[in-house]
C-alpha cells in the first residue's frame, strides 16, 4: 500500500497573515514549538516564514519586530503538496527543492496541514527519510566577502559586531 501525504502530515497547521508583525509570528512559532508558519490570505497559501527568515532578513538587518511585517521577510516561492498525493511524490519534491517542510493543500487549494521531514521520519516509517535529510541538508557556500566575517585569528577592532562583549 502506498502512503499518502494525509497519512503522515500534521493536520490543522497554524498560519499567519502577511500583515502580521514578526513579533506575533515569532510568538506563534514559540507557542507551537515550530520553525515555520505558512502565510495565508483567506486560507490560501501565499508564502512561508521561517525562524531563519526572521533572523536573516529582519534581526540581522536591525528591523524592529513590532513594525516589520511577515510579508516583508517571508519566502513567496513556496512549494506545496496535496493531501491525497503519494508520500513518495512529496518526498521527491522536498528533495528536489531542498526544503524540510511542505504546506499541504486540499484540491480546492486551501491549507489543511503541513508535512515535515520529522513527520516522514516518525510517522511514515519511510526508508527515504535519511536520504531526504542528507539531500536537503547540503551546505551552500558561505559568503566570505561579507564584511562581518573574518578569520578566527584576525584581531578584533573597536566597534566590531563580532567583538566579545565587555563585562560590567
Amino acid at each position: 500500500m502506498t502512503l499518502r501525504v494525509m497519512d503522515v502530515m500534521t493536520r490543522g497547521a497554524q498560519a499567519t497573515a502577511p500583515a502580521d508583525s514578526l513579533r506575533r509570528a515569532a510568538q506563534a512559532m514559540d507557542d507551537l514549538n515550530v520553525g515555520a508558519l505558512p502565510v495565508c490570505r483567506r486560507s490560501r497559501v501565499v508564502g512561508i516564514v521561517t525562524d531563519r527568515d526572521i533572523v536573516v532578513r529582519a534581526v540581522a538587518q536591525a528591523r524592529p519586530a513590532d513594525v516589520t511585517t511577515v510579508q516583508d521577510v517571508m519566502t513567496t516561492d513556496v512549494r506545496c503538496c496535496y493531501e491525497d498525493q503519494s508520500l513518495d511524490d512529496a518526498i521527491e519534491a522536498m528533495r528536489r527543492h531542498q526544503v524540510r517542510r511542505l504546506p499541504v493543500l486540499d484540491r480546492q487549494h486551501l491549507l489543511v496541514g503541513i508535512v515535515s521531514l520529522g513527520d516522514i521520519a516518525t510517522k511514515g516509517g519511510h526508508a527515504a527519510a535519511a536520504v531526504l535529510l542528507a539531500d536537503v541538508s547540503q551546505p551552500c557556500e558561505p559568503d566570505l566577502d561579507h564584511a562581518a566575517i573574518r578569520p578566527a585569528h584576525a584581531p578584533r577592532q573597536p566597534g566590531d559586531p563580532l567583538a566579545t562583549p565587555t563585562r560590567r
